[in-house]
């Protein structure tokens, strides 16, 4: 495979990424999602540390904590460390770090995570949803989206140049798609049409959100083949509707693996899969001829999946889904496609700049 993968320390080479997790985050701040926890179970929720008696109350509420939506604290940093040191030891090799514009993306926690480390991190650019924006990003043009985006893949990120950008994303919606989003997703689909990049989506949970983001995107000139749909694991998690999006072309990211609620606070009138489940609609995938266009993360963005807070942390797909595969009739071809080689042919960036 021919090309570069930008990293937050520089170029290198698609061969040496090994496996991959291509959507999770490592710094962000999440709390506009704060829920309300149920009246009974308020006592359960301490506002400034997870215990042995809190952490379970959270894996089934985790919108409920403020302290555990925020993910760039001094208390997470370390926790951080530790995880990305644990998913090295693993076997792991590359983590996509999706915190984009609106989620209070840290780029030099990313260089130390690395450094510290030696896993390979990519950072990304592009925005988040229209609800998380300042006043001054809310009211960008397309063009200012473009030339910014442009810049930090090009030239490097805005508050801190030594480290470029090396993909998109993720782009995020609600859904109806607001006015600014869908600007978002166009300077995108423009920036794909000039320098080829990778670019990851983060659609709304209704049905009808990613197919919709994918038509506003190819009609400003992106690429199917170039682009990622996260979250279809909790959005299209019906098998006919999955098999008929992959028809697009894009890659279809099942991204949540490790979560395992009875209660999706996000979206309570749905319903949030389970790991097996995940597993049926990754087969359906492959069965359909669509192994070369699945990807797999766990879209870590809250304190509680961390092992040092008590959850699986960033190796849980190495340890308990990987080897579940081979059980459940995944060829080891199947599993590199998956692991390493579909995350590297998205990543890569062919053109010079």
């Amino acid at each position: 495979m021919s090309g570069r993968v930008q990293t937050v320390l520089g170029g290198v080479s698609p061969a040496v990424l090994g496996r991959t997790l291509p959507h999770e985050h490592l710094s962000m701040e999440f709390t506009h999602f704060y829920r309300r926890p149920p009246a009974a179970l308020v006592s359960k929720f301490p506002a400034r540390h997870i215990s042995l008696q809190s952490v379970g109350y959270l894996r089934q509420y985790p919108y409920s904590s403020k302290y555990n939506l925020t993910l760039n604290d001094k208390d997470t940093a370390q926790a951080v460390l530790n995880d990305v040191n644990m998913f090295r030891e693993s076997g792991g090799g590359t983590i996509v770090e999706n915190s984009a514009e609106g989620l209070d993306r840290d780029l030099s926690f990313l260089k130390r995570v690395s450094t510290e480390t030696g896993v390979h991190v990519v950072a990304g650019t592009g925005y988040y949803i229209a609800d998380t924006q300042h006043d001054d990003t809310l009211h960008s043009t397309t063009e200012e989206m473009y030339q910014r985006m442009l810049a930090e893949l090009m030239e490097g990120c805005v508050g801190d140049k030594s480290i470029k950008a090396g993909f998109i994303g993720e782009v995020a919606s609600v859904w109806p798609i607001r006015e600014f989003e869908r600007r978002a997703i166009v300077a995108a689909g423009e920036v794909v049409e000039q320098l080829g990049v990778g670019v990851s989506f983060h659609p709304h949970r209704n049905p009808d959100a990613p197919a919709e983001i994918i038509r506003v995107y190819l009609e400003a000139g992106g690429r199917a083949e170039r682009a990622v749909m996260s979250h279809l694991d909790r959005t299209l998690v019906e098998e006919e509707k999955l098999l008929t999006f992959a028809e697009l072309g894009t890659y279809c990211q099942l991204d949540l693996f490790g979560a395992e609620v009875s209660y999706y606070q996000l979206a309570p009138h749905g319903d949030m899969p389970g790991d097996a489940r995940r597993l049926q609609l990754l087969r359906a995938l492959r069965d359909d001829g669509r192994g070369e266009r699945c990807t797999v993360s766990h879209d870590i963005h809250t304190k509680h999946r961390l092992a040092d807070f008590g959850g699986h942390g960033y190796s849980h797909i190495l340890h308990n889904v990987l080897p579940r595969m081979k059980s459940r009739g995944f060829t080891p071809r199947d599993i590199h496609l998956v692991a390493v080689e579909n995350p590297a042919r998205w990543l890569t960036i062919h053109k010079e700049f």
